[in-house]
């Protein structure tokens, strides 16, 4: 009798034991997959302090600084520097409608648009005139 008194204690135990790391372990793993952020919608109090970006073009000035930057200040893969004469000459010979398509295009080594996908063709060309500006 005394053996099946321990055995049930041990079983009760168990039972309970058992129960709180399944809720523990059910916690942990609600934790490690819920949501990393959430939507702020206009007209949610969490939109109040933001702000909203220009709904008008970039300038050539903001293309640059933002996409064009990182290759032409520096040089990286063959890219004309910014505003250097010798690096743009054999550019300029063919026209800047050339130098237009080949940046809204992509040739060589530089990619479409400068991976600006969001950059309209006119932005673009602003960018490129920013670039070879007073050569």
């Amino acid at each position: 009798m005394r053996l099946s008194v321990v055995s049930g204690v041990v079983a009760l135990v168990a039972i309970l034991v058992g129960g709180i790391a399944s809720a523990s372990l059910e916690g942990g793993i609600a934790e490690r997959i819920k949501a990393v952020g959430s939507v702020c919608v206009k007209g949610d109090a969490c939109a109040a302090n933001l702000q909203v970006a220009s709904s008008g073009p970039k300038s050539g000035e903001q293309v640059y600084k933002t996409n064009c930057l990182a290759c032409h200040a520096s040089g990286a893969g063959g890219a004309p520097k910014f505003r250097v004469a010798a690096d743009w000459s054999s550019r300029m010979a063919s026209g800047l409608d050339s130098l237009y398509s080949n940046s809204i295009n992509g040739l060589n080594r530089m990619p479409a648009r400068g991976l600006c996908g969001s950059c309209s063709d006119d932005e673009i060309k602003a960018a490129v005139d920013y670039m070879v500006e007073g050569l």
